[in-house]
């Protein structure tokens, strides 16, 4: 009778084992904790029943006492493996949270265990992710920002000492002076503008606004120099194209933007065409020019800061133009993308929401 005594305590125990073991596949800690509770009330009631047969049979309280305590041993072992299953991942998730807040920003969380773990450790990681982004990108900021401010401050400075050492006169050094202050301050107001879209701050007011007048004003403003370089410039704009409900101030920035990056890469001789035309409920303008073109595979990366195909070209533009662009864009609700033209050159399009659907704007 003790060894059936004993094989009930080990069968219980092994069930308890394989029903944790089991509990541990379950995909949700909320169900895994149900079943724990579960486990904890049928393992006893089971021992409170195989208590009764052995006493009822065999009338001997030893027996249901090694009963009871394999059971209730089983219950308590299978809660102990449950608990360590759980906290395992989280112990890890703890680790990582450590690394990260002590300055490793490569650290990441396991995605293991229990659904609502691995959800945990998920989001962790975007969190972590998106950390290591950000300050990848403000050291880069610090980085190109120093060096583009460099050269004018170089430049500045080496005209200053030039005019106090008296080689020259300070009329014969002010039209260069004051080009680089000019500089300076382009690359000062791109960070500034730069920075308030990253805060949301800017101060949009939204109203219709007529594509045809900003996109001609825009252009009157690059003729200048596209003249000294002989590049024509173009329009194709749609005669039907509807009033478009923005900030005029930042379409035009965005318009003079795209027109100087443009400007900057056309080779002599060369052409910019503007095009802009309906397109659903939206407004689609595009500015194409006859320079080197774009490589499929930087398509997305010429929106990035201080980003340039060629890097050599260091003193070609701030960098920062088309990033500010992409911002200015989205924040009115459009959308803005680059690609190669069929033939040489480049196309950057951006896309505007109309003040009205295009639909209605239309005469019947």
């Amino acid at each position: 009778m003790i060894l059936f005594a004993l094989i009930v305590a080990v069968s219980t125990l092994v069930a308890g084992l394989l029903i944790a073991l089991a509990l541990r596949l379950v995909p949700q800690l909320r169900l895994q904790l149900a079943g724990l509770a579960l486990l904890s009330v049928v393992l006893p009631l089971a021992t409170v029943l195989a208590s009764g047969w052995v006493m009822f049979h065999m009338h001997d309280d030893v027996k249901i006492l090694a009963v009871a305590a394999g059971a209730g041993l089983s219950a308590v072992v299978a809660a102990l493996l449950l608990a360590h299953w759980i906290l395992v991942p989280i112990e890890r998730l703890r680790g990582a949270s450590l690394e990260l807040a002590s300055g490793d920003l490569s650290s990441r969380a396991p995605e293991t265990g229990p659904a609502e773990l691995v959800q945990l450790g998920a989001s962790f990681n975007t969190m972590a992710t998106s950390l290591e982004s950000l300050f990848d990108a403000r050291r880069q900021l610090v980085a190109w920002a120093s060096h583009d401010l460099r050269t004018p401050l170089t430049s500045m400075q080496v005209v200053i000492e030039a005019i106090s050492d008296g080689i020259g006169e300070p009329e014969e050094y002010l039209p260069a002076l004051h080009q680089q202050v000019q500089a300076l301050s382009a690359i000062v107001d791109d960070l500034f503008e730069l920075a308030r879209i990253d805060a949301g701050a800017m101060t949009l007011r939204l109203e219709d606004t007529d594509l045809h007048e900003l996109i001609e004003s825009c252009l009157r403003g690059i003729e200048p120099e596209a003249q000294t370089k002989q590049i024509t410039l173009a329009t194709k704009l749609d005669p039907d194209l509807p009033s478009v409900r923005g900030a005029p101030d930042k379409i035009e920035r965005v318009l003079t933007n795209l027109l100087s990056n443009a400007l900057r890469h056309t080779p002599d001789r060369g052409s910019i065409t503007v095009a802009a035309s309906a397109r659903d409920a939206e407004a689609l303008v595009t500015v194409e020019d006859t320079g080197p073109g774009i490589d499929p595979d930087d398509a997305v990366r010429v929106f990035e800061r201080f980003w340039r195909a060629d890097p050599s070209r260091s003193g070609a533009g701030t960098g920062l133009g088309l990033a500010i662009a992409k911002g200015l864009v989205e924040a009115q609700g459009g959308r803005i993308w680059a690609e190669p033209r069929p033939t040489d050159g480049a196309r950057i399009a951006f896309t505007l929401k109309a003040a009205v659907p295009v639909a209605t704007a239309r005469p019947a």
